[in-house]
C-alpha cells in the first residue's frame, strides 16, 4: 500500500511530506496537484508533467494537458490530439483523438471525426465512432447519445436503455439519474423508473448522487433526500444540503449552518457561520474564524484559523496569515511553512 503524500510549499515552491510530517519530496515546483492513484502533476516548462511517489518525473515527452492515472493509462494531448500514456511515461496509445476521457471497465470514450466511440488499451476500436456523445462505462452501461437523445449503450454498443432523455448521468451501482424538461429523476439497470422525474434539475449542480444511501434533491428551491429506492425519506425543507458523511448532513437554516442525522433529526443545531462536510470524524466550521467539531458537537480545535480543509488519511491542511499547516486528529501541528 502506498504512503500518503501531502502537499507543502516553501518560497513560492511545492513538495511533498508524509503523514509524520517528514518532507518526502523537496519543494522545487512551482505548481503541483495532489496525488491521486501513485501520481500527481507538477509543472516543468509551463507544461503538465506526471511525478510518481518517489520522485520521479514522467519526461519522455512534454504534453499540453495530462489527464490523471485511471486503470493504469493517461490521457494526455499533443497539441489538440488526445492519447494515452502508460505509468513508464510511453505514449502506448497515438495522439490522434479530438476528445479522449478516462479508461473505465476496459474502455475510453475518444471522439474521431466528430463521432464518439470506444477503445480497448491497446488502442483498438471496441465500439465504432458512431455517436453524438458518450460517458464513461460504469456498471456495463455507459451514457450515450445518438443526435436525438440519450440512453445507455451496452459493450456492444446497443441501446440497452433507449435514448428517450435529454441527458443521462453514469451508474452509481444500480441506479442513474435521468434528465428530461430540466427535471431529474432515477432509474435501475434495465431502465425502470425508480423515481419519478419530478426534481429540480440545476445546472452545474450535481444532483441524485448516493452518499451513504441517501441522495440530496431540490423541489421549490428547498433540500431534502431519497433513498436508493427513490423515496423522499426527508422531505425538503432546508436552505441547502451537502451530502452525508459520518452518518451526519450539512443544512442551513435561517443562514445559519448544523447537521442533521439520517432520521431528518437536527443533531448538531445550525449556529455556524459555514461549515463543511465530516471527513475521519470531524467537520470545519466557522464563527469569525475556522475550527473543527467531532459528530459529538464538541469543539476539538477553537476557530482560529483562516481557512481550513477537510481532513484526509490522517491530516488537515489549515492556514492562518497565510501560513499553511498540517495537523491531525489531536489538533497537533505535523509541519508548518516557514
Amino acid at each position: 500500500m502506498q504512503e500518503a503524500l501531502f502537499k507543502i510549499r516553501e518560497n513560492g515552491k511545492y513538495g511533498f511530506i508524509n503523514a509524520q510530517g517528514e518532507i518526502i519530496i523537496e519543494p522545487q515546483y512551482y505548481n503541483a496537484d495532489d496525488y491521486y492513484n501513485g501520481f500527481c502533476r507538477v509543472q516543468l516548462n509551463n507544461k503538465p508533467v506526471p511525478l510518481d511517489n518517489l520522485g520521479r518525473l514522467l519526461m519522455k515527452q512534454l504534453y499540453n494537458n495530462v489527464g490523471r492515472f485511471e486503470e493504469g493509462l493517461a490521457r494526455v494531448q499533443l497539441v489538440k490530439k488526445w492519447g494515452f500514456i502508460d505509468q513508464r511515461g510511453n505514449e502506448v496509445i497515438e495522439t490522434r483523438y479530438e476528445e479522449a476521457d478516462d479508461f473505465s471497465e476496459g474502455f475510453a470514450a475518444v471522439q474521431l471525426f466528430g463521432k464518439t466511440g470506444f477503445i480497448n488499451p491497446e488502442g483498438q476500436f471496441k465500439i465504432k465512432p458512431k455517436f453524438e456523445d458518450a460517458w464513461s462505462f460504469s456498471n456495463g452501461l455507459a451514457p450515450a447519445s445518438n443526435g436525438n437523445g440519450y440512453g445507455y449503450i451496452d459493450y456492444d454498443g446497443d441501446f440497452h436503455i433507449e435514448p428517450t432523455y435529454d441527458l443521462c448521468t453514469p451508474f452509481q451501482n444500480d441506479i442513474a439519474v435521468v434528465i428530461k424538461d430540466e427535471k431529474w429523476g432515477l432509474i435501475d439497470v434495465d431502465g425502470h423508473i425508480l423515481c419519478p422525474i419530478i426534481f429540480d434539475y440545476i445546472e452545474d449542480h450535481i444532483e441524485g448522487h448516493y452518499y451513504e444511501g441517501l441522495a440530496r434533491m431540490v423541489k421549490e428551491d428547498k433540500y431534502g433526500f431519497l433513498n436508493q429506492r427513490g423515496e423522499i425519506i426527508i422531505k425538503p425543507r432546508f436552505d441547502f444540503a451537502g451530502d452525508f458523511s459520518n452518518g451526519l448532513a450539512l443544512v442551513e437554516w435561517n443562514q445559519k449552518y448544523g447537521y442533521i442525522n439520517k432520521g431528518g433529526m437536527v443533531v448538531i443545531d445550525p449556529v455556524w457561520e459555514d461549515a463543511g462536510l465530516f471527513s475521519e470524524g470531524f467537520a470545519q466550521v466557522k464563527a469569525e474564524k475556522w475550527g473543527f467539531i467531532n459528530t459529538e458537537n464538541e469543539l476539538i480545535l477553537a476557530p482560529e484559523y483562516d481557512s481550513v480543509q477537510p481532513f484526509s488519511k490522517g491530516l488537515a491542511l489549515v492556514s492562518k496569515k497565510g501560513r499553511w499547516s498540517y495537523i491531525d486528529h489531536s489538533g497537533k501541528t505535523v509541519w508548518k511553512e516557514k
